[in-house]
């Protein structure tokens, strides 16, 4: 389980390197224990315990690495909830998911603040996470994290969950109608995922991962329980900017990363001052097929690209593209085309198939014929957290279904062509269509909305809004997006809105396959 993988590791190296923080935070994994336990040990001294949630609104800052074990070590779940979310969004996660406490990092304050006071609870604890590499923001909890530290006991006695489908974690996606859906992990899963991670990716022990990919995406893929299980080195960063992402993998020694390909495209288009490292650096992309020019810029420079897939309900990466030896002769174009493809299993993942989703009958494996891709093993979720009807949606046969539509090649290897849910991922993050939609209808303008994904170099794919004005109305695109800032998380705004005549067949349904082709020609 993800906590036996820490409490191994602090007992054979506790004098290791565990995390690197700018601010000269630098601790070993003794000392890292021992602050889980201290805040395990508050925890419950609060009364947290089997059952309870914990919510967590931070950047990639110690805390949150600490919160991956400390609120599980409890026998209670970790909520880390996306730190873009709107305050009414937060509000929702913290009510459903009936969080006891929810710790915030000062640079998400005045949102939590916001949300919180939308809950309509006084019962809620909110806990303030001092960060000395963030200047500002406001306190607005009761009691700080150093607070927690103070009242908990660095040898607190816990004990492993009695049941390993026990929950260990919930975490939110938005999906494509209404309130977004909390998908529930359990122990057995997180750790056979991280697991995997190690020997897929080829991880050595104590390597030396930086955390450019959010920790609230799917517990991070994952990797802070990976990286307990190899005794390697979490280098911590609040924000994800090329001049410390390369300071750091120099300075730091970094081997490994992960992020979207928008992390990916930022880099490879950095200046060429900042490349200046000299030794092997992995990185693991995935939320949308990384462009093949930017997997060719990153791996002239010494970064190898491994393409991975999955959803929150599979615990992040379930499949990779395993790279084979006999490709190494290819050109770096036909390379970086094997890597664009999601691939095969992971070692945690039981079974994938591309399927009719009607009759779960296999697609041939002629990289052409389309059908949706289905996926099962212990790193599937345990179902939808008060959601019985959308769970059992969800599985078929003894299959998830991921509502992604794509090909099987021939040698069994997968790639995705089309999203059934027209979920639109830009820089990583999942954005529903149709959430997008509900606030452009609020416009007093707007007649017909639709909205789809538009490929951009930079963020992979983003909302591109196409409007029927009602008759004799009028509104200009700089509008539009105004009003949609004004009511969502801004990495959801259309950032191209079109006007004319909305294609529609004769029953009035959107066709949106048409509008998809007209924003690849924009």
């Amino acid at each position: 389980m993800p906590l036996s993988f820490l409490r191994r590791t602090a007992q054979v190296f506790p004098d290791y390197p565990a995390v690197v923080h700018d601010g000269g935070v630098r601790r070993t994994w003794g000392e890292t224990y021992a602050r889980i336990r201290r805040i395990a040990s508050a925890l419950s001294r609060r009364s947290i315990a089997r059952g309870d949630t914990v919510a967590i609104v931070a950047a990639n800052i110690p805390e949150m690495f600490e919160a991956h074990f400390a609120v599980p070590m409890t026998g209670a779940v970790l909520n880390a909830i996306n730190t873009r979310l709107d305050a009414e969004t937060i509000a929702f996660i913290l009510n459903h998911g009936e969080a006891r406490i929810v710790m915030v990092d000062p640079e998400f304050a005045e949102t939590v603040q916001r949300a919180v006071a939308m809950t309509g609870r006084d019962d809620l604890l909110v806990v303030d996470i001092p960060d000395p590499s963030f200047e500002g923001g406001t306190r607005i909890g009761t009691l700080s994290y150093d607070d927690l530290l103070a009242e908990g006991d660095p040898e607190f006695a816990w004990d492993l969950p009695a049941d390993e489908w026990d929950a260990i974690s919930l975490n939110y996606t938005s999906g494509t109608t209404g309130d977004p859906k909390g998908v529930v992990c359990h122990h057995r899963g997180a750790a056979l995922n991280a697991l995997a991670h190690l020997v897929n990716w080829g991880m050595p022990q104590h390597a030396r991962y930086l955390w450019t990919l959010p920790m609230f995406h799917c517990n991070g893929w994952c990797f802070p329980w990976t990286i307990a299980a190899n005794a390697g080195v979490c280098v911590c960063l609040r924000a994800v900017r090329a001049e410390p992402i390369y300071r750091l993998i120099r300075d730091e020694k970094v081997t490994h990363f992960s992020g979207a390909p928008i992390v990916l495209n930022m880099l490879a288009s950095a200046p060429d001052a900042l490349k200046d490292f000299d030794h092997k650096v992995k990185v693991m992309t995935a939320g949308a097929p990384p462009p093949a020019k930017v997997i060719e810029a990153m791996e002239a420079m010494g970064v190898e690209v491994t393409h991975v897939y999955g959803l929150t309900e599979t615990y992040g990466p379930s499949t990779i593209c395993e790279w084979k030896q006999e490709w190494d002769a290819k050109s770096a174009p036909e390379r970086a085309r094997l890597k664009v493809r999601q691939g095969v299993t992971n070692l945690a993942l039981e079974g994938l198939m591309v399927a009719n989703p009607d009759t779960l009958e296999p697609v041939p494996a002629d990289g052409a014929t389309l059908g949706e891709i289905f996926m099962r093993g212990n790193n599937v979720m345990k179902g939808y957290l008060k959601n019985p009807s959308a769970t059992r949606k969800s599985f078929r046969g003894g299959w998830f279904a991921s509502g992604d539509l794509g090909v099987m090649h021939p040698d069994g290897y997968i790639e995705i062509k089309d999203r059934a849910k027209d979920i639109i991922i830009s820089g990583g993050e999942n954005i529903s269509s149709v959430e997008v939609e509900d606030v452009l209808y609020r416009h007093p303008a707007v007649m017909v909305a639709a909205v789809v994904a538009r490929p951009d170099e930079k963020w992979g794919e983003t909302p591109c809004a196409f409007i029927e004005l009602r008759p004799g109305a009028s509104a200009t695109e700089a509008e539009i997006i105004g009003f949609c800032r004004d009511q969502m998380a801004a990495f959801k705004v259309p950032k191209t809105v079109v006007f004319g005549e909305v294609p529609k067949t004769t029953t009035g349904k959107i066709q949106k396959f048409i509008l998809r082709g007209q924003a690849k020609e924009l």
